[in-house]
This record gives C-alpha cells, sequence and structure tokens, in this order.
C-alpha cells in the first residue's frame, strides 16, 4: 500500500502531519478518518482501515489532531470545536487536491469530531463511526478523578494510558456544549455505527441513541468481542473489511479501464498479515475476498488457500458452462453444483510418463431436474469443456516481473 506523508494547515495556522494511503491502481474514491481521543493517524485500526479501503481503489487522508503525534501545537489549547474545524479544513485540503472525500470515518471522540463536520463536507456521502459517543462530554470519564482539579485550577495534567496530556476547563466548557443530535438529524447522508456491546470505555447505550437519533440510510454493526481500541487484530481486520463493504454502496466508484486483454480487471493480492500468511484480494473494483492457509499450515485459516481459490474457480466454472449449455438446449435443469477436491498424487497414478507428482483435481457434478440420461451423460461431456478446466489440462505461459 503507497503512502505519502505530507502536512497541512490546521485551525490555528500550524502543521498539522498526515498521511495518505493510496491504492496500488486507480484511485477510485477518497475518504477522511478521524482518530481516537487522544491516539494518533497510525493507531493499528486506522492503519487497518486504511488499508482495506485502498486494496478497493479508496484513497485515505489520516492525520494527527492539534498538540497530538507528529502535528504541532498544543493540546492544552485545543477543545472539540477545534478538532471539528481541523476535519474543515482537512476536507478542504483534499478537495484541493481534486479528491474530495467521498467517505468519512471516525473512531470514539474522531468519531462524534466527525458527525459533527460531516454536514459540512457536502462532497461525502457516507459516514461510518466505530464506538463513538453520542455526547462527545463522555470523554471525561476518561479522567473523572481529575475534573475536579480542572474545575479550580483550569488546567491539570491527565494520565492516558501512559501519557500525560493537560486538560483544561475551556475544553470541558466546550464538551458539555457540544451536542450531535441535529447534526444527526441533518446528517443527510448514509450512516454505518459500528460498535462493541462490551466496550468498557464508551457504553453500547451510545451506539443506540447515535442510531436512533439518525435519519435513514442507517445501519448497525456489532463488534462483538472487540475492546475500544480495537487492539485485536481480528477486530480491525472485520470492522475494516465491513466499512469497505458497506461504503460501495453508497459510493459512486467508477470502473477504471481494463489494461488489454484483461476484461475482468487487474486482480491484486495485497499482504494483510506480514507475521502469517493472510491475504487480501481485489478483482477488479468490486470483488474483494481473502486468501489464508489452514492452522496447520501456520495461517489463520480466515480465507481459502490458494488452491482452495483454484478449486473454486474450476468449480464455478464447470457450473457455468453447463447451466449455459442446458439454457441453450431448452433441458429441464432445474440446479447444478459441483464439488471439488484437490490432492498430490503420483504421477503414473494420473498420467504415463508425467514428473514425480502430479495435481489432481476430483469433481463431482450433481444435477437436479427431470433429465433423460442423454442428456444428463451429455452435460457431464461439457463439464470438461469448461474453460478452466481446459487451463488447466493445457499449458499456461506465466510471466513474472518487478513492479514499476
Amino acid at each position: 500500500m503507497p503512502s505519502q506523508k505530507i502536512t497541512f494547515q490546521g485551525h490555528d495556522g500550524d502543521r498539522l502531519a498526515a498521511r495518505l494511503d493510496l491504492p496500488e491502481g486507480p484511485v477510485l474514491g477518497h475518504a477522511l478518518f478521524a482518530h481516537c481521543f487522544t491516539c494518533g493517524k497510525d493507531i493499528a485500526a486506522a492503519h487497518r482501515i486504511a488499508q482495506s479501503l485502498s486494496i478497493m481503489g479508496i484513497a485515505v487522508l489520516r492525520f494527527d489532531f492539534t498538540g497530538l503525534g507528529s502535528s504541532g501545537g498544543e493540546f492544552a489549547n485545543t477543545t472539540f470545536t477545534t478538532n471539528v474545524e481541523d476535519l474543515r479544513l482537512a476536507a478542504r485540503w483534499m478537495h484541493d487536491q481534486d479528491m474530495p472525500p467521498d467517505l468519512l470515518i471516525g473512531h470514539s471522540l474522531g468519531g462524534a469530531a466527525i458527525l459533527k463536520a460531516a454536514r459540512d463536507i457536502p462532497s461525502a456521502k457516507a459516514v461510518a463511526t466505530l464506538a463513538a459517543p453520542h455526547d462527545p462530554a463522555h470523554v471525561t470519564n476518561n479522567f473523572s478523578s481529575s475534573l475536579k482539579e480542572i474545575k479550580e485550577t483550569g488546567q491539570a495534567s491527565v494520565k492516558l494510558g501512559t501519557r500525560s496530556i493537560p486538560i483544561t476547563e475551556a475544553f470541558l466548557d466546550d464538551l458539555e456544549g457540544s451536542k450531535l443530535d441535529a447534526a444527526l438529524h441533518d446528517l443527510d447522508k448514509a450512516l454505518l455505527v459500528l460498535h462493541a456491546p462490551r466496550d468498557q470505555v464508551v457504553g453500547i447505550d451510545n451506539a443506540t441513541r447515535i442510531f436512533q437519533a439518525a435519519m435513514h440510510p442507517k445501519s448497525f454493526v456489532s463488534l462483538d468481542q472487540a475492546d475500544h481500541l480495537l487492539t485485536r487484530k481480528s477486530d480491525a481486520d472485520y470492522a475494516a473489511r465491513v466499512i469497505a463493504a458497506w461504503a460501495a454502496r453508497y459510493i459512486d466508484l467508477p470502473q477504471p479501464t481494463p489494461p488489454p486483454g484483461a476484461p475482468e480487471g487487474v486482480t491484486r493480492i495485497s499482504e494483510a498479515d506480514p507475521g502469517g500468511f493472510l491475504q487480501e484480494i481485489s478483482v477488479g473494483d468490486r470483488h474483494h475476498l481473502l486468501a489464508d492457509e489452514p492452522l496447520a499450515y501456520g495461517g489463520t485459516n480466515r480465507g481459502p488457500s490458494p488452491y482452495g481459490l483454484l478449486a473454486a474457480g474450476l468449480g464455478a466454472c464447470t457450473s457455468m458452462t453447463i447451466r449455459m449449455y442446458a439454457r441453450r438446449k431448452g433441458w429441464p435443469l432445474e440446479h447444478v453444483a459441483v464439488d471439488v477436491t484437490h490432492d498430490k498424487v503420483h504421477a503414473q497414478d494420473a498420467a504415463p510418463g508425467g514428473k514425480a507428482r502430479a495435481d489432481r483435481f476430483t469433481r463431482v457434478v450433481r444435477l437436479e431436474g427431470p433429465l433423460s440420461d442423454e442428456q444428463r451423460n451429455r452435460l457431464l461431456e461439457i463439464a470438461d469443456k469448461c474453460p478452466v478446466h481446459r487451463t488447466l489440462e493445457g499449458s499456461s505461459t506465466i510471466l513474472t516481473s518487478f513492479a514499476d
């Protein structure tokens, strides 16, 4: 996934550090991501979501809010309102670069901020929130023991995780005055709410209130066992794939011109887990799936193996070819199903004079309908004429080179 480091001007004139994650192929759409309270653009959930969206052709801008991460400015001088303004300026920068955001994504307090900013980003067609609070003031639960000191002295240093963050009374007052119901009612964009029932930081009731306040179209997806920060990789992966699949319904992703000789476009495979074998696959601009290895072979078994995908191609092509022939003949074929298994066999069991080991695909075809024996036998012959069957039986040329 190509990534560019960029900066743009924040609400107070300081430079905000951002990362623009780009697809390997054509850019078909654009997304803006807002990170969680005091986190940063490089949190694991943000990275995984950006990766999944880039695979489907969507470029993602994620940045550090003022005073956080690599961005300039002082966090002590920021408020929820200034975060919203930083988001508007990020969207404006994207627009000026001829990449207006189609999709807005916010995590935790970043989700609340993205909901507040959404009305001022007319290019966006869809908004997705992760573990977002209905009331931005909910964030004060993270430092409730320091509220008295902040009220009395005007500021306190609050420890969140391993970091000490300066929280001011102005920050608290701004949170108290920031409500989302009006923004949700007037959102005028598709909304996806993702939340974990066991979230100990922002309770699931927040998702209920956000969902009830918003108008249709709106969707809710439970993140089941996830924690607030989606620290478990499988949870971040799941959220990323859900957002990517959901967004495709509302964002107009133009069909890129396929390369010569490849009418279906490019099948692109991108490693999703350098520590394992999980791969994300994009076929053209609309179809996305996973490939993996079984647990016994060191994988996580979250997708079919490469040979499983090869067997699926053979089975699908067989079924389509049989259906096409029966339809053309007007035969009463009601349903067709194909089982395919793959194994390695000794060459003498496959073809005389072959190599020491050979691949064998075993295909079992089931036909339903009042077919005559002659028709059934003919359809079995037709199965051997499917293009993938012929490709596997014939000789193919594979040309490999490095990308530019």
